[in-house]
């Protein structure tokens, strides 16, 4: 059975189950126990996971001169769709106010147990006191010591290290070069394997933290999340409806339409799998057979956004730190929303093309802001249709990438009427 259909199932039971358990007996014992387990599981993989992505992904586009013109434009590219992405969710979130309801915060409707007063002096770290901590979150990008910075969960500093240890590896020449690099591949790849294995148990995870919620709480918990569910969706469509084909039309001079018609399929397979990897192949077919993108631009362009370019998953993460914050009943100033947006835009580079990957980035967002990590149960509850949303997203915003910068490199032949008949211009 698929993983979406295990998880609808055991979200479905979780509410029926829940609604049975008395709290703070024996079986909501048993609940806590296994979220917990699930939630530590995911915790565990943050480090190496985020750190052997980023650093893979720097060193191969660094080698072999890849960080020319071209590196330069898809950079560019990615880092502005992103960063506008995120300023959308920021933005509505701080509209809709989903952590909010009837005037208060949603911590206890959603069985939040940390007292907000708590997690308020954790934020007292980045919290609104002027210009000099702006000055701080920079400063704590560089680490004194990358050991410790890994151990207190220091990502601000350990994603900076990254991508300055990714950049400098792909410069290696020789067989040092090389061995690094493999090896880096190989510790990614197997941090892969092993969040897909940890996500295997997503469903039991799942299963025992909504059981626990609605057991608490019965059924107030889901007004919030219907707002949060419906505040993601809005802004997904706000960056692929609006932004996305603006940028085709004003910056690429192309059709958004015959875009969208040339990357259905593949976009199609991206809702479906939940994986911007495993969308990849199709992706790039669809976009040098339909679209009419060359292969040189296509194949450098594509792996690289499917590994960097997130757009989906970086306004996600956004938006949920926000609401988790609100449910807490804090009031987050330009600082630590800076920080949120920072934090979101670097941790996108390292999340892996895999279904619900971006739960791990999301614990890292919120322990870079001071606030616990027990409301990403929450998350849970919806991250399955969100997931695929924001996958096809992720898949949209790289070929739209690449049909801009196949255009700015004088592919005049992209999405015209004889790429679209032949299927063969550009190759």
């Amino acid at each position: 059975m698929k993983l979406h259909w295990q998880i609808l199932i055991a979200i479905l039971l979780a509410i029926l189950v829940g609604i049975v358990t008395v709290p703070e007996s024996a079986i909501y014992e048993i609940y806590d126990f296994i979220g917990t387990m699930f939630l530590n599981a995911l915790k565990m993989v943050i480090v190496p996971l985020i750190m052997s992505s980023i650093i893979s992904s720097m060193a191969g586009l660094n080698h072999g001169d890849s960080l020319g013109r071209l590196g330069l434009k898809t950079l560019a590219y990615y880092t502005m769709t992103s960063l506008l992405a995120i300023l959308i969710g920021l933005t509505l979130v701080n509209i809709t106010l989903p952590g909010i309801i009837d005037g208060r915060a949603a911590g206890d409707l959603l069985n939040l147990n940390t007292n907000s007063s708590e997690v308020a002096s954790t934020l007292s770290q980045v919290e609104g006191r002027g210009s000099k901590d702006l000055v701080e979150i920079f400063v704590r990008m560089i680490p004194t010591n990358i050991v410790e910075a890994a151990s207190e969960g220091q990502m601000l500093g350990l994603i900076f290290f990254s991508l300055l240890f990714g950049f400098f590896m792909g410069r290696v020449e020789g067989r040092r070069g090389e061995v690094l690099r493999d090896f880096w591949k190989g510790v990614a790849k197997t941090m892969v394997l092993i969040t897909q294995f940890v996500l295997k148990f997503a469903p039991l995870g799942i299963f025992a933290l909504i059981a626990k919620t609605v057991s608490a709480t019965g059924f107030n918990a889901f007004e919030p999340m219907l707002v949060f569910l419906f505040t993601v969706i809005i802004s997904l469509a706000l960056h692929s409806f609006i932004v996305l084909p603006l940028l085709l039309k004003f910056v690429g001079g192309v059709s958004p339409v015959k875009q969208v018609v040339a990357m259905s399929p593949a976009m199609l397979m991206a809702f479906s799998t939940a994986s911007s990897s495993a969308t990849l192949p199709l992706t790039m077919q669809c976009i040098q057979k339909r679209a009419g993108v060359s292969r040189k631009t296509a194949s450098f362009v594509l792996p690289l956004g499917a590994t960097v370019n997130m757009d989906g998953t970086a306004l996600y993460e956004c938006v949920a730190a926000m609401f988790i914050a609100q449910a807490y009943g804090l009031e987050l100033g330009f600082i630590t929303q800076f920080t949120i947006v920072i934090v979101a835009l670097l941790t996108s580079i390292g999340v892996a093309g895999i279904p619900a990957a971006s739960l791990v980035a999301i614990t890292v967002i919120l322990g870079a802001i001071g606030l616990p990590l027990e409301a990403i149960g929450l998350l849970l509850v919806t991250d399955r249709i969100l997931d695929m949303l924001r996958t096809s997203v992720n898949v949209f915003s790289d070929a739209c990438g690449t049909v801009i910068i196949a255009k700015s490199e004088g592919e005049t032949w992209v999405l015209s009427q004889e790429s679209e008949v032949t299927g063969e211009v550009g190759e």
